[in-house]
């Protein structure tokens, strides 16, 4: 664990750090649970659960755990994560960011524009999963639904969670990549070196916020 610096900036507070890691957990078990039911060949899965009946009634639920989290998260940085012209603009310029060059890329603020994509791509996944596994959810739903519906609805579903792993592998690699960023989820803080390179309109405003 390294030491706070007198000088370092809260990131995210207690509350936001346990919902993240509570959903990631969630997003585990869940996709451990959904997989076994991908294909024939990732059925022993279902051991991890207690055998396939555990597993099929667990899923559905652990599923709501995971869409209650994230919803609850989305809806806590609805704000920050309006997508406007600066976005755009940095968008253009996202294979200088890749590279490491962010000089003459547009100030981002609490989070950038890759983060903000990256954010309405998961609210779209999660909103398909949970739209579509109720269509599909046994005993207590698919009775109601034509069955030309709810195999469409299965379809989906398996496009919508593949979308979804993609997308949280690609949030985990670029926290990876982007030194500081892990720490900032485990500990809460960053120092202002930090948040000066990769947010710095997020850094003027907490720094005016001070004053």
């Amino acid at each position: 664990m390294y030491a706070r610096p007198p000088d370092a900036i809260v990131r995210y507070v207690y509350g936001e750090r346990a919902a993240h890691w509570l959903l990631a957990l969630f997003f585990f078990l869940a996709g451990l649970s959904g997989l076994a039911f991908f294909h024939p060949s990732m059925f022993w899965l279902t051991n991890l659960f207690g055998g396939g009946p555990w597993t099929k009634i667990l899923h559905p639920f652990l599923g709501i755990a995971m869409a209650v989290f994230f919803f609850a998260l989305a809806a806590r940085v609805l704000h920050h994560n309006m997508i406007d012209h600066g976005d755009i603009e940095w968008l253009k310029k996202a294979h200088l960011v890749l590279a490491g060059h962010e000089e003459g890329i547009p100030p981002a603020g609490r989070y950038n524009a890759g983060q903000k994509v990256l954010y309405w791509l998961l609210a779209l996944c999660m909103l398909g999963l949970v739209v579509t596994g109720f269509v599909f959810w046994r005993p207590y739903f698919a009775d109601l639904f034509p069955i030309w519906l709810v195999r469409l609805s299965t379809l989906l579903h398996a496009v919508a969670a593949v979308g979804l792993i993609l997308l949280v592998l690609g949030h985990i690699y670029m926290s990876i990549w982007t030194s500081g960023s892990i720490r900032a989820m485990t500990q809460g803080w960053v120092t202002r070196r930090w948040a000066q390179i990769h947010h710095p309109g997020w850094y003027r405003e907490v720094m005016r916020d001070r004053r």
